[in-house]
């Protein structure tokens, strides 16, 4: 009745509004997940309950364990960092080297750039890092998540060496070009991504905040960095005489070393990898397209928890049994971004279930059909609304992909700014989603309110979405990046410099 329809949209629709009208994530996420159990029942109670709880949440859980392990990890591994005053050393370090908010920025910034292995692992990695420093120069938590879930996705979705080249090289179906090169390929016209950066840049360089991040940042600079809603608080630094810088650098290093080295290993590195296959033995590149995050994380993550442990214990940072009591600590820090994702990805499941993906390549089948040169413009658009709509990059690109690759032969320009526009669109609505995995996964890292970290990044995002449309209108014409990338950067410094002269002395 329901499948392969517009209806299959419904539930996570219902789940976004409700979250933004009421501002709570919990109940709107599980409403919108009884939604779409109800549609697939046909309304009945006893099989609901059933695709509820056997689709939705158990299937959630059981297919995102990975994450999950690798979550709690990060929180232990905080929360030892913390115990052993390394973040209140690291703050005051970059306090006396770092002397102003739009430094402390633009460090996250450069630091969010060069964590592009895998998006998780940016969002949390980096929010570990900066709080310390982004606290102290009076940065609102919701400009640092802002700053993290900008540099997270958009950077993945452009690094070749990434989980992210990796899913959608996956999602190349046949020819005669590989994934990986269509991946590459495509990079030069992802507007959204490479716009996001510059958006950062200027902003940081003007000085300038409008929309409710204004609000927010009004409220840090008179000490409320938490603005609004202060509803996490669980990272306060310990005041342990024996904390030193190294004490959290140390401990991000070897996991970001460890983390890539486990990558490559499941991926087949080394010489079999964690399917037994032996294809990407020796290749770097061909085994990062093979990985599995979900593996490789916890794998770098656990062994990186033991030597911190034993790292702490031997400096005497910290006893053996303190070290045990960051465990639960660490655990607790993390329940709510995981019962949020564990929500959001059974949302994801009612939706998939329902047949969206059928629906959209519907739209898009008849698309074609219109004008060819709108055609990136077009599937940018379908590409933010369904990635918005599932909360989703990859389940996006994985739909539309192989729709695209049907429009275009492999020697049509069009083929790689069509690439290009699915993947800047799943990245935009990925960012414009309040139940977008790698949006919660920034909040957690920011350790700021959820729904307050959607509602200060979406006019962010979709000032740059509205340039990056803009631009694809150009490439479908133009089909020449040397003109159409320029072109774009002037005329969103044009629109930044004209919100600034709006928005100049007012409250907004």
């Amino acid at each position: 009745m329901f499948e392969n329809t517009v209806w299959a949209l419904l539930p996570p629709l219902i789940a976004i509004i409700l979250a933004l009208i009421t501002k709570e994530a919990y109940s709107s996420l599980f409403i919108g997940v009884v939604a779409g159990g109800l549609m697939i029942a046909n309304f009945g109670f006893a099989q609901t309950v059933d695709t509820v709880v056997v689709k939705g949440l158990s299937a959630a859980v059981a297919d995102n364990a990975g994450v999950y392990v690798f979550l709690v990890i990060l929180g232990i591994l905080v929360a030892m960092i913390n115990k052993a005053g390394g973040s209140k050393a690291f703050g005051a370090w970059a306090s006396k080297h770092i002397k102003t908010k739009t430094g402390a920025a633009f460090a996250t910034f450069v630091l969010g750039i060069l964590i592009f292995v895998d998006d998780y692992f940016n969002c949390l990695t980096v929010g570990s890092v900066m709080r310390p420093l982004t606290d102290n120069k009076k940065m609102s938590r919701v400009k640092l998540a802002f700053l993290i879930d900008a540099t997270a996705a958009p950077v993945c979705m452009i690094a070749p060496v990434s989980s992210w080249a990796a899913a959608v090289s996956g999602c190349v179906e046949s020819g005669t070009m590989s994934g990986f090169e269509l991946f590459v390929r495509a990079i030069p016209f992802n507007f959204y991504s490479l716009l996001t950066f510059g958006f950062i840049i200027m902003t940081l360089v003007m000085k300038m905040d409008y929309g409710s991040m204004a609000v927010f940042e009004t409220k840090a600079e008179k000490g409320d960095i938490f603005g609004i809603t202060d509803d996490i608080r669980s990272d306060k630094e310990e005041d342990n005489p024996r904390g030193k810088v190294i004490d959290l650098v140390l401990p991000v290093v070897v996991l970001v070393v460890l983390c890539v080295i486990a990558l490559v290993y499941v991926g087949g590195f080394f010489g079999v990898d964690a399917w037994g296959g032996t294809d990407c033995a020796g290749d770097f590149i061909g085994a990062f397209g093979n990985t599995d995050a979900f593996i490789g994380l916890p794998w770098g993550g656990i062994i990186t928890l033991v030597l911190a442990v034993i790292y702490f214990v031997a400096r005497k940072s910290m006893t053996f049994k303190e070290a045990m009591e960051c465990i639960p600590k660490g655990f607790s820090a993390m329940i709510a971004p995981i019962l949020i994702l564990v929500l959001a990805t059974a949302l994801k499941n009612m939706t998939v279930a329902l047949g969206a993906k059928y629906f959209v390549a519907g739209l898009m089948t008849n698309a074609a059909s219109g004008l060819v040169k709108l055609l990136p413009a077009i599937i940018f658009l379908v590409a933010c609304a369904l990635s918005f709509s599932t909360g989703t990059s990859w389940g996006t690109f994985g739909i539309l992909i192989p729709i695209v690759t049907a429009m275009f032969t492999e020697t049509d320009p069009l083929l790689f700014i069509g690439i290009s526009a699915c993947l800047a669109g799943a990245v935009c609505g990925d960012h414009c989603s309040p139940i977008s995995d790698t949006t919660i996964m920034a909040s957690a890292g920011a350790q700021c309110n959820h729904i307050d970290h959607v509602k200060t990044q979406l006019p962010y995002a979709l000032t740059v979405a509205a340039i990056s449309f803009v631009a694809f209108i150009f490439s479908g014409f133009i089909q020449n990046v040397w003109i159409c990338l320029p072109l774009a950067f002037v005329l969103e410094f044009a629109v930044l410099f004209s919100i600034r002269k709006i928005t100049a002395g007012k409250n907004v």
